[in-house]
């Protein structure tokens, strides 16, 4: 009789058996029983794994569980509830075992009973569009004057290359936003087709399911040429590109940083996105960096003549030679007082004009409720006030009619002539 040896039998085979066995036997022919003398192996094992299409793989017998008694109240109550959270469960069925053994359980019988809802998974075209969002960042950041503020960051990003860009502005209203958008699209050297934007004020919202625009968005986007996509509320999944990258921004960007300014911001954040554009992107299997010529390439020139943005104001000069812009007062050459003066300022910068002449330029100031004061103004104004205090009034040369004494006597009774 022949027996197997004794050596392996009921052992599990490794990988490097069946590996050896199927290369003696394919490679070198040698039989099966010379095999099993060689390895020491039983004849049936050898078989079965000549007849194998794959390596051996330990399965670990399943094994009962606690929760198998209880699983057709589960089924029960999720085929009627299928949003039951996992904790009324255990108190409807009384279970006073592991909570945890439990959810695992309820987590793969759930899907059993509620409809599939998978999420759409879109592809961009080169030059289609970018995703556009303001974040807020979770820090102080000096803004002058002994004042501290978080400003919102403009984030933009292509949906084509995934390429990010960023940058800080002084308000969400709609001047600094769109002053804010020219500066990306700017340093981008083109304009995407479409910009997808939420329900931001100084974008638009929707009226009556309607999405409506702002008069000064629209103006933004005819001079560009673009479309600006509103998205429905309460809808985060249509700009997730944006999303995810304000998420990166907080956990990669900010720790370990402090600011000085805004500027400063500014000036690491530029840096650091340099650097970001160039990581392996998970979703795309490339570097932001490798898509970006073929992304800007498919996008619309930028304009000839940049599209009105910032804030534009046109006044006649009070004589406090102050002008208001956002929520600080700028001096102006007191020289123009009571003339009409034409105010723009962006993000870095508030200018005044008096028929095509500069009369006041300032650093735009990011703190609050600010009087910001030239000097060069303040002494024109002393000046001025000085010279005209020196300034001579000229006599007025007019005959005055001198009554005489004796008609007010006569007008009271009075007798001059006994008077001693």
């Amino acid at each position: 009789m022949n027996l197997d040896p004794p050596s392996k039998i009921g052992r599990v085979l490794s990988v490097e058996d069946w590996a050896e066995i199927r290369r003696l036997h394919r490679a070198e022919g040698m039989p099966i029983k010379a095999i099993a003398r060689k390895l020491g192996v039983g004849r049936n094992t050898i078989r079965r794994a000549l007849a194998a299409e794959g390596p051996p793989k330990y399965r670990r017998p399943a094994r009962a569980s606690i929760v198998d008694e209880v699983e057709p109240q589960i089924r029960a109550l999720l085929a009627e509830w299928p949003s039951m959270p996992a904790t009324v469960i255990a108190e409807r069925i009384g279970w006073t075992r592991s909570l945890t053994v439990l959810k695992d359980r309820v987590r793969q019988l759930r899907p059993l009973f509620t409809p599939p809802d998978p999420a759409q998974r879109t592809d961009y075209l080169p030059g289609e569009l970018a995703q556009c969002d303001l974040w807020f960042p979770p820090v102080d950041v000096p803004l002058g004057f002994g004042q501290v503020g978080r400003p919102p960051v403009l984030v933009m990003v292509c949906g084509y290359s995934r390429w990010l860009s960023a940058v800080m502005i002084p308000t969400r209203q709609a001047p600094d936003l769109l002053a804010g958008h020219w500066t990306v699209l700017s340093r981008l050297g083109a304009a995407p087709k479409a910009l997808v934007w939420d329900n931001e004020s100084a974008v638009g919202q929707w009226r009556a399911g309607k999405p409506q625009l702002t008069e000064a968005m629209n103006a933004f986007r005819g001079t560009l040429g673009i479309k600006v996509i509103q998205c429905r509320p309460a809808d985060p999944e249509a700009k997730g590109l944006v999303e995810r990258a304000n998420g990166y921004l907080e956990t990669s960007f900010l720790p370990g940083r402090s600011f000085a300014s805004p500027a400063d911001f500014n000036d690491q954040l530029a840096s650091w996105l340099e650097r970001a554009n160039q990581r392996l992107h998970r979703r795309l299997g490339c570097r932001p960096v490798d898509r970006f010529d073929a992304d800007r390439a498919a996008m619309l020139a930028l304009p000839p003549v940049a599209p009105v943005v910032g804030w534009r104001m046109s006044t006649r000069l009070p004589r406090d030679h102050y002008v208001r812009v956002d929520a600080n007062d700028y001096s102006v050459h007191p020289s123009v007082v009571g003339r009409r003066v034409e105010i723009t300022a962006d993000c870095e910068q508030v200018s005044v004009t008096c028929e095509g002449r500069p009369v006041a330029v300032h650093p735009r100031c990011w703190a609050a409720h600010q009087t910001i004061t030239d000097p060069v103004h303040r002494q024109a104004a002393d000046d001025l006030r000085a010279a005209r205090r020196l300034v001579a009034v000229p006599a007025v040369a007019t005959d005055v009619e001198h009554r005489a004494l004796s008609d007010y006597d006569r007008m009271f009774g009075l007798d001059v002539e006994g008077v001693a």
